[in-house]
């Protein structure tokens, strides 16, 4: 079995390397305008597109010209594998999975370029083709087999690199389930596990919100293109990413010890989209449901786990546990007694109680749901559904 896995580290470059990072996504912002301009100037004469193959022949005759000589000193690769992503962003936008390729803009663009090949660890230092060797903070050593290299700025300053490898693990025959457990995410505790325990969620924007909110008014009041204005932005990148790493740090510990605890996880299948577009997006967009299963998913597959998705149309919450009767109850409800055998419910409680007997069917029984042609569960007709 071949897994994806990503390592990434942190880049320590002098200003000579800098210079040349800059130097290389600079190129790539070009090449990527270039030829997103010739596929739409050959596209409105002919009627038809250029393919890459087309592209990388003319890149070679655009290096030769004297004024664009300047890419000779970019790699080759970083050149090449511009128009491969370009290719591929124009296949999402033809099967509907992303909006039609943009121009990319210095001012809006990231600074990153992405080698495929000959980007390796040489003595806790990262070499990079035409730049050398590049000082950075390896944390953990790398495995498998590197497939690319993406080195990317952010926006606080910091360079880093992030290696893409394929790593190849043994086959199982089955997963187990001597340890299930069902889970109900939400933002008043983010998980509860049938068993009772909770895990209040830490909102580590909200508690950060008042913080940020003076730096960005700091940033507002600095004159346009000013040095004091991009010390500020600065202080603010750094802030944001701040809090996205106390998040980050959150949901990677949880995740991995749900994973080490049990070997199957039922969870509903949440629409994480519709809800970050709800009166509570910036709460939902806080908590990170949607990073937090993402993490569940691939990790269950790293340790032979098995996550088991509920369908979001299962009442898990107003399902009574002990006998089986369905009640109408408000979401500010957080407990509630049945009216049919008495049993008094923790709301949160209840519903993972729920998952996991649903779960459980459905692994034994087969899953209710289907797939269509993109690969999407939906929900199969029903009685009621059809009148």
């Amino acid at each position: 079995m071949m897994t994806v896995k990503c390592f990434k580290y942190r880049l320590m470059p002098t200003a000579a390397h800098e210079l040349a990072f800059l130097q290389f996504a600079g190129c790539r912002r070009f090449v990527w305008n270039w030829a997103l301009a010739r596929k739409q100037e050959t596209y409105k004469a002919t009627g038809k597109s250029l393919n890459y193959h087309a592209l990388a022949g003319e890149l070679v005759e655009l290096k030769r010209q004297p004024d664009t000589a300047f890419l000779k000193e970019c790699h080759s690769q970083v050149l090449q594998q511009v128009l491969m992503d370009l290719e591929s962003a124009f296949k999402n936008f033809f099967e509907k999975r992303a909006k039609f390729p943009r121009f990319k803009s210095k001012k809006r663009t990231p600074h990153t370029f992405r080698i495929p090949q000959n980007v390796t660890i040489v003595d806790g230092k990262v070499s990079i083709p035409k730049i050398g060797l590049v000082n950075a903070k390896i944390h953990r050593p790398l495995e498998g087999t590197v497939k690319s290299a993406t080195v990317k700025q952010e926006a606080s300053g910091e360079w880093y690199v992030t290696f893409v490898s394929h790593i190849e693990q043994p086959d199982i025959e089955a997963r187990t389930a001597n340890t299930p457990v069902g889970i109900d995410v939400g933002l008043e505790s983010f998980v509860t596990l049938d068993s009772g325990e909770k895990v209040a969620p830490p909102k580590f924007y909200r508690k950060a919100e008042r913080k940020l909110k003076r730096l960005q008014r700091r940033v507002s009041r600095c004159a346009k293109t000013s040095h004091n204005r991009s010390k500020a932005r600065k202080q603010l990148a750094r802030q944001h990413q701040r809090v996205r790493n106390q998040r980050n740090d959150f949901l990677h510990k949880l995740s991995i010890n749900l994973i080490r605890q049990f070997d199957t996880l039922c969870i509903e299948d949440l629409n994480i989209k519709g809800l970050a577009r709800t009166k509570l997006a910036k709460s939902f967009s806080d908590a990170a449901l949607g990073s937090f299963v993402r993490m569940l998913d691939y990790k269950a597959e790293w340790h032979y786990r098995q996550v088991v998705r509920v369908s979001r149309w299962f009442p898990s919450s107003k399902t009574c546990f002990a006998c089986g009767c369905i009640q109408q109850i408000e979401l500010s409800d957080r407990q509630w007694t049945c009216s049919a055998c008495g049993t008094r419910h923790d709301r949160d409680v209840n519903a993972a109680r729920n998952i996991l007997a649903e779960g459980l069917r459905l692994l034994t029984a087969g899953s209710a749901e289907s797939q269509n042609a993109a690969e999407v569960y939906v929900r199969l007709a029903t009685a009621s559904s059809t009148r």
